[in-house]
């Protein structure tokens, strides 16, 4: 049975020009997350990562801290029945 989840994820803060795509990426890749993250035109970061709850739930947690560089102000999350992703990209 596959219990995978996608977990919408939306930061808001001082969370763009500061490596969150980035280092978000690396995060997710190294706990075998799929997905995406972006840039919104509001200055949050979206992320779509797709994986196993503790995986994700691990990754949320990473989320609330960031890269150590700004600020996470919120960090507001939907679970969704997965998409498939194949791997996880930084979208521009």
């Amino acid at each position: 049975m596959n219990n995978k989840l996608l977990y919408k994820i939306l930061i808001k803060g001082q969370v763009q020009g500061v490596g969150f795509r980035w280092r978000a990426a690396t995060e997710a890749r190294s706990r075998g997350i799929t997905g995406y993250v972006e840039n919104r035109s509001d200055r949050s970061v979206y992320i779509e990562a797709e994986g196993y709850r503790k995986q994700l739930d691990a990754f949320i947690e990473w989320c609330k801290e960031g890269p150590g560089i700004g600020y996470v102000e919120s960090v507001t999350v939907d679970s969704c029945p997965p998409v498939n992703y194949s791997e996880f990209q930084i979208r521009h």
